[in-house]
């Protein structure tokens, strides 16, 4: 542990105003000094330094501490790193409680790593020089080849002019490199630097030779990513792929190498191993370049790769990162709360994309992470689409995103893929609902999630079946699949039931269905309680629909609107849920749809009223001995309802 008299000699010692200023532009106010806060988005300065009291604090965010907090806060740092990072910058030493021995060999480790550390930043600094050229030295010749692959991504390699150049700034700040062409290219590089070839090896730099002695490049003609830690420390590096040079080529550059594999490609992306540093499941790809625009946001952007993370970058999309070569992780999770709540989800849509969204739900919940899914087309990747249509096509993708919750949920009951699938599979789906929706631990976001599934099982049918929720279509397609193939397709009348009795249950629910279509078309647009055209068409409902109606026209007025909370205490038990259900997710878009389809449905309910009707009048004909003239009386009765009914004179 950093003993207390450390801890404060640190905070004595530590210009505040200094360190704040490195990433806040500071103005004098009086005693103190103000900027914009670097922990959320504003245009009016808030955010207040005051060096006498050693303590900072922003009045729009509230956001206060000390020099070890802003480290923190700002860099991601736990609190131990923040010390250390400001002692070694005062010059101070650290006093930890520890034995002598326990010093030493925690001196020693860390002193292990720093070397890691060193020698991943030559790396870096080796690959960086043979793209671009470095102090007196020119590209490597074969650097073309990974200048073409950065035009093609719409990220050209630009000599610097001094001009702004938000694709050059991206670059340069995650360290974009060439892997020269050959066996031997950094490892002569290190040799020429003092480094002894097994610290690069330790870091996967170098790979020993399988005869003889000596190593070879592990990353040999890529296009080279640094992979950096929170604080900025070069800890891995990913390398991609580049066309082979020619024959003609080499030869003209006098250049030998490895020849071109004779069974295919060679792999696409290959990445570091883990090392002492370096744990690919604890890190994110660009987190260090995106920390302060994921805390002025609120929100992080997670994408599949590192182009797609670059690219965005480049065209002003800062707060994105990605995993590294693996599953998004419980760990990473836990790494993005630090610096924000929330998390959009942007992966390729393609398979793999809608796998990886499915799996990110466990890392985020255990993380305590907010998770959104925003949807890219089919067969397109972030990269795509930021290139060919600018940052404003992400950007409307982004805002359109929707709750991991109910995406998984859309996305197990999308009609046409559900209805398309086998039975086995459709049972696996609504299981699969079913448990997302036991796992939920927020009772309000489970309620919620329930109304939203129940509404997409109604619009399924299943055996010529619509079911009301999310259980009746899961026994739907128990049934469906238990019956045997042969069988031909039927409802099952009930034990217990007649055919009669079960024609007027099913009567019941079908006008129960139209009904609710009816109450959800005022419930989307509640101004067509007063649209003269529809009273008439209002009076044709019955039982808790009918008084569904009456609680909407008491609560309802054009200045404030429907009073959600007061209508929903007055609706029936039994359509509670669906009245629930249509408030939070209206279904039409238009005031007009809305009143043509009451319209169409008010018809249905007069046509099946005077079905029953004449039902009635024959069932009494047929059990009643009448004379011709009551006969003829009932037969009039039943012709003027129809004529009636369909508005005839």
């Amino acid at each position: 542990m950093i003993s207390p008299e450390t801890i404060a000699l640190v905070k004595e010692r530590t210009d505040l105003v200094a360190l704040i200023g490195e990433s806040v532009r500071l103005a004098r106010r009086g005693h103190s000094f103000t900027g914009l806060c670097p922990f959320h988005k504003e245009k009016t300065p808030s955010f207040h330094v005051s060096p006498n009291r050693g303590f900072y604090h922003c009045f729009g965010c509230k956001e206060t501490g000390s020099a070890i907090d802003f480290v923190m806060k700002l860099e991601g740092r736990t609190f131990a790193e923040a010390v250390r990072a400001l002692a070694e910058r005062a010059g101070i030493e650290v006093a930890e409680s520890l034995t002598e021995a326990e010093r030493r060999e925690a001196q020693a480790a860390r002193r292990s790593k720093d070397d890691l550390y060193a020698v991943n930043h030559l790396a870096a600094t080796f690959f960086e020089h043979s793209l671009r050229g470095g102090p007196g030295s020119a590209p490597h010749p074969l650097a073309r080849h990974a200048h073409e692959e950065l035009e093609r991504r719409g990220l050209p390699l630009r000599d610097g002019d001094g001009a702004a150049d938000p694709i050059a700034d991206a670059l340069q700040a995650f360290r974009i490199g060439y892997a020269p062409f050959g066996w031997d290219g950094l490892s002569t590089y290190l040799r020429q630097q003092g480094v002894s070839p097994v610290l690069a090896e330790r870091v996967g730099l170098l790979v020993p030779r399988s005869s003889g002695s000596g190593h070879y490049d592990r990353f040999r003609h890529r296009l080279m990513f640094a992979v950096t830690d929170v604080m900025g420390r070069v800890i891995a590096f990913s390398g991609r792929a580049l066309p082979d040079p020619s024959p003609s080529e080499l030869s003209s550059l006098g250049l030998t190498g490895p020849a071109p594999q004779a069974d295919g490609a060679p792999a696409k992306y290959i990445n570091s191993p883990e090392s002492p540093i370096y744990t690919k499941g604890e890190h994110l790809f660009g987190l260090h370049q995106a920390r302060q625009a994921i805390r002025q946001r609120g929100e992080a952007i997670l994408v599949e790769g590192n182009f797609d993370v670059v690219a965005l970058h480049a065209r002003g999309i800062g707060q994105a990162i990605a995993p590294l070569g693996t599953a998004f992780t419980p760990g990473q999770a836990k790494l993005i709360k630090r610096f924000a709540p929330a998390v959009i989800l942007l992966f390729d849509g393609d398979a793999a994309g809608k796998k990886a969204t499915r799996a990110a739900r466990a890392p985020c919940r255990e993380a305590g992470l907010s998770a959104r899914v925003a949807v890219l087309p089919s067969g397109v990747d972030p990269d795509d689409l930021a290139r060919k249509h600018g940052p404003e096509a992400i950007a409307r993708i982004v805002k359109a995103a929707r709750g991991l919750l109910e995406h998984l949920i859309d996305e197990a009951l999308d009609g046409d893929s559900f209805g398309g699938s086998s039975l086995p599979e459709q049972l696996a789906r609504v299981r699969a609902v079913t448990a997302l929706l036991s796992e939920e631990d927020d009772p309000n976001l489970r309620m919620m999630a329930k109304l939203y599934a129940d509404r997409l099982s109604s619009k399924l049918v299943i055996g010529g079946r619509s079911p009301d929720d999310l259980r009746q279509l899961e026994r739907v397609v128990e049934e469906s699949l238990s019956r045997p193939r042969s069988q031909p397709t039927r409802e099952v009348i009930p034990s217990g039931q007649t055919t009669e009795t079960w024609e007027r249950a099913r009567s019941r629910a079908q006008i129960q269905e139209v009904s609710l279509e009816i109450l959800g078309a005022i419930l989307d647009f509640p101004e067509l309680l007063a649209d003269d055209d529809l009273q008439t068409a209002l009076e044709c409902l019955e039982g808790d629909v009918a008084l569904a109606i009456v609680a909407a026209r008491q609560n309802f007025t054009f200045e404030m609107g429907l009073a959600a909370s007061e209508f929903l205490a007055q609706v029936p038990a039994p359509i509670h849920s669906f009245a629930a259900g249509r408030l939070v997710s209206p279904v039409f878009e238009a005031a007009s749809t809305a009143k043509a389809t009451l319209l169409e449905n008010s018809q249905k309910l007069s046509r099946q009223a005077l079905a029953r009707q004449k039902a009635a009048v024959v069932s009494q004909l047929q059990k009643s001995a009448v004379d011709a003239d009551a006969e003829n009386a009932l037969l009039r009765e039943l012709f003027q309802r129809r004529a009636g009914g369909l508005g005839l004179p």
